[in-house]
């Protein structure tokens, strides 16, 4: 698909807990690659704390990323190495790769929503509006 009316698309950023609530959001264009948009949804943050640890997918095994969280949040990030990429990471850490679900159970829970699903809304700041609105009513149903 081309680029449509509104752009090439929007981009749901999140960060989950364990207990696959969220704890950070952020809305973007399709454009840009994610690990460009980590820093603006650790600062979309819903509590005053980062956590300590961010697992992500193959798309954020990036020495310079590693290098920014670590030096600026104190955030240790484990990713799974891409395939072009030496080891960088040892196993012990990477078994916590196993709890990605938990990001793909929270985004399950906002496609409950059928104001999410498609974008009605014109302006980047009213989705984003609806995206936090969505997550306070998961909030409110698991806490």
């Amino acid at each position: 698909m081309g680029p449509t009316k509104r752009g090439k698309g929007t981009k749901i950023m999140a960060i989950a807990a364990v207990t696959s609530l969220p704890l950070a959001i952020t809305v973007d264009s399709a454009s840009p690659h994610e690990t460009k948009l980590v820093e603006e949804t650790l600062a979309g943050s819903f509590l005053d704390e980062l956590p300590a640890r961010l697992i992500g997918d193959r798309a954020y095994d990036s020495d310079p990323l590693d290098g920014r969280l670590e030096r600026d949040y104190g955030i240790e990030l484990i990713a799974r190495n891409r395939e072009n990429r030496s080891q960088t990471q040892d196993g012990r850490k990477l078994r916590r790769y196993k709890r990605r679900w938990c990001v793909e159970r929270l985004f399950a829970w906002l496609l409950w929503f059928r104001r999410l699903v498609t974008r009605y809304e014109y302006h980047i700041e009213n989705f984003l509006g609806m995206v936090r609105l969505g997550c306070m009513r998961i909030m409110l149903r698991y806490l």
